[in-house]
């Protein structure tokens, strides 16, 4: 059958570990990359089609997922996991490959997540907020 070949992944995981105090999923790669992944993003970059919808413009942002937990993680053959949310969302199934983009993209995913909290009004939901500006030296010191 033409057509219907999958392609490898880029990457294979050789480690993968859930961090629950924390809240980060820490996954390493046999190209030598490694990831710790919060929950947050994970949550709120669901490739479910409750996150994503059916089609570009579909996508639903999610909100209140600063203290999200993992209560599970299940594996999906051997190209995925299926995590199952504290808010009990457990349909998104994150293969290989996505989880090695989210590590990649992180940064970027995060800004354009809290733009778009921001631009709903929903400004300092994301646990990522607290981090966004450093505090400024009030320049006193304590010597």
């Amino acid at each position: 059958m033409t057509g219907s070949k999958q392609s490898a992944p880029k990457a294979s995981p050789t480690g993968l570990t859930v961090h629950r105090k924390s809240r980060l999923l820490e996954i390493g790669f046999d190209d030598g990359q490694n990831f710790s992944l919060p929950f947050e993003l994970l949550r709120v970059y669901s490739p479910s089609a409750e996150v994503r919808g059916h089609g570009p413009g579909q996508e639903t942002l999610q909100t209140g997922k600063r203290d999200i937990d993992i209560t599970g993680l299940e594996p999906i053959g051997n190209y995925a996991v299926q995590a199952q949310f504290s808010d009990s969302h457990d349909t998104g199934i994150y293969s290989w490959e996505y989880l090695h983009w989210l590590g990649e993209n992180q940064p970027a995913l995060w800004d354009d997540y809290l733009a778009r909290l921001q631009a709903a009004g929903h400004e300092g939901e994301s646990g990522r907020d607290v981090i966004a500006a450093p505090k400024k030296a009030s320049g006193k010191s304590c010597g």
